[in-house]
């Protein structure tokens, strides 16, 4: 029997009545009871974390010891520090740290436990907008969806999660969540229930998709359930809903064996239903609202469309979307309202929310679990 892992030595600063740790666990609980995300609510908790180690380091314990030079000296701190293969922090890296830390003390000053706020003129670094490293072809997608051996249960439920990655753009926590009451067949649909930021959107599914689904829940589903069913569409080998580094490696694994000379897992698949759309004429302003954004940090508030023109849209424009290509209909009239928007935006948009995956879920190629 191994040796039990060594506990987290205890903050200095959480013996201290009103030091930083103790004012972060409210500032969690103050997120918690607004109803922020547990993935927000956990990311802030490590960056803030680091920020209050490096301070412990340097004896300061309690908020109105921090000032505005020591916090600068910190960003300095970021932009040497090295990983552990020696390469720098990206520049979206160093935001990561340094944004949660700066709406730290913009509450703790809220909260009058600061009398200013020593982060109010903290400039974050500037990311650089780019596009994204890989997206596959629509033969190079149909070259991955066929790896699965649909002949047994574990395939046919990999063949119906990639098609629906691939039919859908949904992201990789959106897939974990899909009930099996999720999809609506009779209207083509799918219902995310819990997107980025806690917002629903409901999005169109190809009949392929829906298909392969189908048969995966009647043939393979049952086989993989462990009492009791909690609704979850799809499931481990143990009969529970996936974990974001098993499920990333899974979709990896297809992708390598697919030896296209590319990259990537479940957002890959994101990347790809916003270029191939792109490229068959859909409006930019359609792929957003598929994809779930409620804005682009480049962009004013967009137009909202409806799912009947957004289902007539991606008809026409999906290669996925029916068994058999139909004429397209004539595209339906946009608002006016909204400023036009780039293909280069959207997609710095994707490399970013990619970024952000990684960022928040860089231990996944060594993330226990069967899938």
């Amino acid at each position: 029997m191994g040796r039990p892992w060594p506990k987290k030595p205890t903050p200095e600063s959480a013996k201290e009545p009103d030091g930083l740790h103790v004012w972060l666990l409210r500032y969690l609980e103050w997120l918690r009871v607004r109803h922020y995300s547990e993935r927000t609510v956990v990311n802030r908790e490590k960056a803030v974390g680091l920020f209050i180690e490096w301070s412990e380091a340097r004896g300061v314990l309690r908020p109105m010891e921090v000032t505005k030079p020591m916090l600068e000296r910190y960003q300095r701190h970021l932009y040497y520090v090295r990983k552990a293969d020696g390469r720098a922090l990206s520049a979206r890296g160093q935001v990561w740290r340094l944004g949660p830390v700066r709406a730290y003390f913009k509450w703790l000053t809220r909260q009058n436990v600061l009398l200013w706020n020593p982060a109010s003129e903290l400039e974050l670094p500037r990311t650089q907008r780019r596009l994204p490293k890989h997206v596959l072809s629509v033969s190079e997608v149909e070259k991955v969806l066929a790896l699965p051996d649909v002949k047994d249960v574990f395939g046919l439920r990999d063949r119906a999660l990639l098609e629906t990655l691939y039919s859908t753009g949904i992201r990789r926590k959106e897939l974990i969540g899909l009930g099996l009451f999720d999809i609506d067949t009779e209207r083509g649909t799918l219902h995310v229930r819990e997107g980025k930021g806690g917002r629903e959107r409901v999005v169109p599914i190809g009949e392929r998709a829906r298909l392969w689904i189908d048969k995966y829940v009647s043939d393979a589903r049952t086989e993989l359930l462990v009492p009791p069913d909690t609704g979850v569409l799809f499931l481990t080998r143990f009969g529970e809903a996936f974990r974001p580094g098993p499920l990333t490696n899974l979709v990896r694994g297809y992708v390598e064996r697919a030896e296209l000379g590319k990259t990537g897992s479940c957002h890959l698949f994101r990347h790809t239903l916003a270029t191939v759309m792109l490229e068959h004429g859909a409006d930019i302003r359609y792929i957003q609202e598929m994809l779930g954004h409620a804005e682009l940090s480049t962009t004013e508030i967009y137009t909202q469309v409806s799912i009947r023109k957004l289902c007539a849209v991606y008809a026409a424009t999906h290669p996925a979307a029916r068994l058999v290509r139909q004429s397209a209909p004539e595209r339906p009239p946009l608002a006016s309202t909204a400023r036009a928007i780039t293909a280069a935006e959207l997609f710095s948009c994707l490399a970013a929310e990619g970024d952000e995956d990684d960022e928040t879920a860089g231990s996944s190629r060594a993330e226990g679990g069967d899938t």
